[in-house]
């Protein structure tokens, strides 16, 4: 494995020995991807881990957007298998062009920790807390970057996200979803272009709808703007 991404912030357990302290045993670190995407599903996962875990693999876990893509495949098996319970929620195009992001968002954390089993006791999530989750939580400010439960979630969301746009490329091929994994690169707008939105395209914002008069630099305006307003 090459080495990870240089980075002055390295998760540690910190948030989830605070937990532990405070009675909490079953800690479940949450993030999201795809949430700035033109296209797919945004993903969630949830990732209890034991109160220590074991393995050299553990000086490698990073925020997923500070490794490449090498590395996380590397890590998720080892999460995986040093984890008490992983459980991942998807929403389509369709419930966050209905509901817009923040609920589709909120709604795939939910089915996360729902899916745990078993449950956990407090939930430590990358920034965000989540109304719907009836259980003691907090929002981590960079969470994805300093709690190791969290860093871990996002690994996890992350590949599984990726695989998900690779099967879904072979089902609506012609726009290089196995490449960009629906982000609003040049090659993504060029076969917005050309083809038109797919099934599984977002039409949250109206301008979505007129891609193929949009230049590569609208809509690296469009998805920075809806980034902004749902942080």
């Amino acid at each position: 494995m090459t080495k990870c991404s240089k980075s002055k912030k390295v998760p540690d357990l910190k948030q989830e020995l605070i937990c532990q302290e405070q009675g909490f045993t079953l800690v479940a670190g949450i993030d999201e991807v795809g949430r700035g995407c033109l296209a797919g599903p945004v993903v969630a996962s949830a990732v209890i881990l034991p109160p220590k875990p074991r393995g050299s693999w553990r000086r490698q876990v990073r925020d997923s957007k500070l490794l490449t893509p090498e590395q996380r495949e590397y890590l998720f098996p080892y999460i995986h298998e040093a984890a008490i319970s992983i459980a991942t929620g998807v929403v389509g195009p369709d419930i966050i062009d209905n509901y817009g992001m923040t609920r589709a968002v909120h709604l795939a954390m939910k089915m996360a920790v729902e899916q745990l089993l078993p449950q956990p006791e407090y939930v430590l999530i990358d920034y965000l807390t989540v109304p719907d989750v009836p259980l003691p939580q907090k929002g981590v400010e960079d969470g994805d970057t300093l709690c190791f439960s969290i860093a871990c979630a996002s690994i996890v969301a992350k590949v599984y996200r990726d695989h998900l746009m690779v099967e879904l490329d072979r089902k609506f091929p012609g726009y290089g979803f196995a490449h960009h994994k629906g982000y609003g690169t040049q090659e993504h707008v060029d076969c917005l272009k050309k083809l038109g939105p797919s099934p599984i395209h977002r039409w949250l914002f109206s301008p979505v709808r007129n891609l193929a008069q949009l230049s590569f630099d609208d809509i690296r305006e469009l998805v920075a703007g809806a980034e902004s307003d749902e942080t």
